[in-house]
């Protein structure tokens, strides 16, 4: 049976309604442990958030209580692990914000599909994959101009925090409605329907995905890479990062790329800290590394 249940902070109130405990203290202390592992920051208002996301890890290790939940997660790393992917994956879709596809595959009509052909190394970063519809794009994109890629020394390097949609992503397997935003002309060239668990579903083709290496990476600990990235896309995550770790990070971007090289941001996002004088805009959300840090 549902029950309402509240986060009790001096005089405001918090309502939350469902099937389980939740206390201002399970709050409190899944938010700590969220920030102290990827960076993001959890107001209360996204209480109603958590608590939906984590009724399922809930009912699937059939416990009673989010008390019980952090007993489990403070012991156990697997769990730890799902709950950081289920607060942390946001939605995504193929193609989404179009002008930077667009953007992109005017860069291999041009400079950058011109050095690929003199045989010179071109590296994108998908800093925040998901479950991989923004890689994909990009493979996709490329492709649309430059079919031979696959033969040039071009390589898209997809990360994420999450190891459950790094997998998705690698497998590059999705549902029919997923590919909506997907030309028809590209689904014909580049997507094949497959059966998958006996249902009707859809892969990206072997020759897009090779272009893809997925990996799991932490943007808050040390990145094993060490660049240059002719492009990065880093889009929609920072925004819920502070404003300090938003300015290191911007910095950090801006150190592997090389003069000349691209990195696409959030709708909402915008560029801080010392980062803001080495950019200048070269599109929507769209900015191009002029000068200081990068390689």
């Amino acid at each position: 049976m549902s029950s309402s249940v509240a986060l009790r902070k001096a005089d405001e109130t918090i309502n939350v309604s469902g099937e389980f405990p939740f206390s201002k203290t399970d709050f409190r202390e899944i938010a700590k442990f969220v920030k102290d592992a990827s960076g993001i920051e959890l107001s209360e208002s996204k209480a109603s958030l958590v608590y939906s996301r984590l009724t399922k890890r809930l009912r699937a290790r059939s416990l009673k209580s989010f008390a019980a939940y952090r007993e489990l997660v403070a012991i156990d790393e697997a769990e730890r692990n799902r709950m950081l992917s289920a607060l942390t994956t946001n939605v995504t879709k193929f193609y989404r914000e179009i002008h930077h596809f667009e953007h992109l595959a005017k860069l291999f009509r041009g400079p950058l599909g011109a050095a690929a052909k003199r045989g010179e190394r071109i590296r994108l970063w998908s800093a925040a994959c998901s479950s991989g519809q923004e890689p994909h794009s990009m493979a996709l994109a490329i492709l649309g101009v430059l079919p031979e890629a696959p033969q040039l020394d071009i390589k898209i390097l997809a990360s994420d925090l999450s190891s459950d949609v790094v997998n998705h992503g690698r497998k590059g397997i999705y549902r029919a409605e997923e590919l909506q935003d997907i030309p028809a002309d590209v689904r014909k060239r580049w997507i094949e329907p497959i059966v998958e668990d006996g249902e009707k579903q859809f892969r990206v083709s072997d020759v897009a995905r090779e272009l893809i290496t997925f990996r799991e990476l932490n943007l808050m600990e040390k990145w094993p890479m060490r660049g240059p990235f002719q492009v990065i896309f880093c889009r929609n995550v920072v925004i819920y990062f502070d404003q300090a770790t938003q300015a290191a990070l911007w910095q950090r971007f801006a150190g592997l790329l090389p003069a000349g090289g691209t990195l696409y941001i959030g709708h909402s996002e915008r560029l801080s800290g010392p980062a803001t004088s080495q950019f200048c805009a070269d599109g929507i959300t769209t900015f191009q590394l002029t000068k200081g840090a990068g390689l």
